[in-house]
């Protein structure tokens, strides 16, 4: 194989927003690991939890793309620690819900700020207009990606 035609890591976009979505993800964790004790998946699910209560492990997992184990583990965690809680669904007795307990509210409203000053700081680096289309490539990324899955 000619070196012209081997994969060019630093370019290959999968490896690219790896490494990104990696720098910018310990840049904005190193605030609340240190001060709240949280790793980065348990923010993730206390961040979904704030925005859409009432979701399943399962749905958290749809939503955030993360490992199931992963997410399972850090669930388990964050109700030990009394930051969710876990009760059965309304609609169907056989699904468990999670919601962000009193202590797990206050952490959404003491790192939601800060998390969106990260992002204001990051993002001044382009103008609005870019801003703007910097969302529209990502969510026609993440459209593709989610085309191109294999079905199971």
């Amino acid at each position: 194989m000619e070196n012209s035609e081997l994969l060019k890591l630093e370019e290959f976009l999968p490896y690219r927003l790896s490494v990104l979505s990696n720098t910018v993800s310990r840049g904005i964790s190193a605030a609340y690991v240190d001060r709240f004790g949280l790793s980065i998946r348990e923010w993730r699910i206390i961040a979904v939890l704030g925005r859409f209560p009432g979701l399943s492990a399962a749905d958290i997992v749809k939503r955030t793309e993360m490992d199931k184990v992963a997410v399972s583990r850090a669930v388990a965690r964050l109700i030990g620690d009394g930051r969710l809680e876990r009760s059965l669904s309304d609609a169907d007795k056989r699904r468990s819900v999670l919601v962000l307990s009193g202590e797990g509210k206050r952490l959404y409203d003491q790192i939601s700020p800060m998390a969106k000053n990260y992002e204001e700081r990051l993002l001044k680096c382009l103008g609005s207009e870019d801003q703007d289309r910097l969302s529209d490539i990502l969510d026609n990324l993440q459209k593709q990606a989610i085309a191109l899955r294999p079905s199971s």
